[in-house]
């Protein structure tokens, strides 16, 4: 059998307080140097945050958001057109002003963790801008959604809740062919639904679309060996080969260049006779 190496999407959070590197890249040069850093190493997106979703974290202004991408965007975009050609840039928010201004900026994906709900007309906005889109599951709001969630059969309602979102973009002319799901790890979920979303993952192919796993130096990786978050490259590698064992298509990681080594050697030997 001969695998397809997925798609690696390197984070780059231009925020003060996101859960593993707020403040690391909060400048425009700083920003602009990691995003390079993350492309030598392989990436083939770039995904671009202004807002951390982190638990508990409290909502910003569109103003400050927009300030704080847009400038990263349109400088990454005119490096991508000369150096990067297969790259692509992807904007990581909730809010669809922001995802309209990233995308006339230069960003080419709308990664939206609240699936499009978080405001009434991010649908008819995806609908406009025509770019592809990763919808996540989350269950609440940052601020509150690792207050008690609970789940009787979490894929399944996760799947539900998919079908329902994909149900709703077909109304509006965004088809299959422009949305990548994404089950939320850690986004409203409990550590047992953490393990059964990666366990049953191949599941979520039923509905059609490309998946994405962010496993990347998340809490449930803690939650198994008391590691903190700059400490857990050896779980998130297992997280992202598990993953693509399971289906997934696009990982979203910190560490690209070890993600990717991983993923070669991986790919070698299971490919091999």
């Amino acid at each position: 059998m001969i695998f397809k190496r997925p798609r690696v999407m390197g984070i780059v959070n231009v925020t003060p307080d996101s859960f593993s590197d707020g403040g690391d890249f909060y400048s425009h040069d700083s920003a602009i140097k990691q995003s390079l850093k993350l492309l030598d190493d392989g990436a083939d997106i770039i995904d671009i945050g202004g807002e951390s979703t982190r638990p508990g974290a409290s909502e910003i202004s569109t103003d400050e958001e927009i300030s704080r991408v847009l400038p990263v965007i349109a400088a990454l975009r005119d490096i991508i057109k000369g150096s990067y050609d297969e790259a692509s840039i992807s904007i990581d928010t909730r809010k669809s002003i922001v995802a309209n201004a990233a995308v006339n900026a230069g960003a080419d994906i709308w990664n939206d963790v609240s699936g499009l709900t978080f405001d009434d007309s991010s649908v008819d906005v995806a609908a406009d801008l025509e770019c592809p889109l990763i919808i996540m599951h989350s269950k609440g709001l940052p601020i509150n959604m690792q207050n008690n969630p609970n789940y009787e059969d979490v894929v399944r309602e996760i799947k539900n809740w998919f079908h329902k979102r994909i149900e709703a973009f077909e109304k509006k002319g965004i088809y299959h062919n422009k949305v990548t799901i994404d089950p939320g790890l850690g986004f409203g979920k409990r550590q047992i639904d953490n393990l059964s979303i990666l366990k049953n993952l191949n599941s979520f192919k039923d509905l059609g679309c490309p998946i994405l796993v962010g496993a990347s130096r998340k809490s449930f990786i803690g939650n198994i060996d008391a590691s903190k978050s700059e400490d857990r490259l050896g779980g998130s590698i297992a997280s992202a080969l598990w993953s693509i064992n399971k289906g997934a298509e696009i990982l979203r990681v910190h560490d690209v260049k070890e993600t990717i080594q991983a993923i070669r050697v991986w790919t070698q030997i299971a490919s091999s006779n």
